[in-house]
């Protein structure tokens, strides 16, 4: 290779690896935003499943009370 050819790919090389670089930063940064989210959804759905545990207790109370007015209890 001659030396103007090396040089030029020389430069496509320092070229490239900026802008691995700038990737690598842009994947870490993606990576905290999906950790996260991730969090944030576990969060929400852990909160849902608790309300529908109450809701179901709270039905099953209801469903007790109204057995035992109607003498319907084993």
């Amino acid at each position: 290779m001659t030396e103007e050819t090396e040089s030029l790919v020389l430069e496509i090389l320092k070229r490239l690896q900026s802008e691995f670089a700038l990737m690598r930063e842009d994947m870490r940064g993606m990576r905290a935003e999906m950790t996260a989210l991730k969090q944030h959804m576990d969060g929400r759905l852990h909160d849902h499943e608790l309300t529908q545990d109450s809701d179901v207790a709270s039905i099953k109370l209801r469903l007790d009370r109204i057995e035992r007015r109607l003498d319907l209890t084993d």
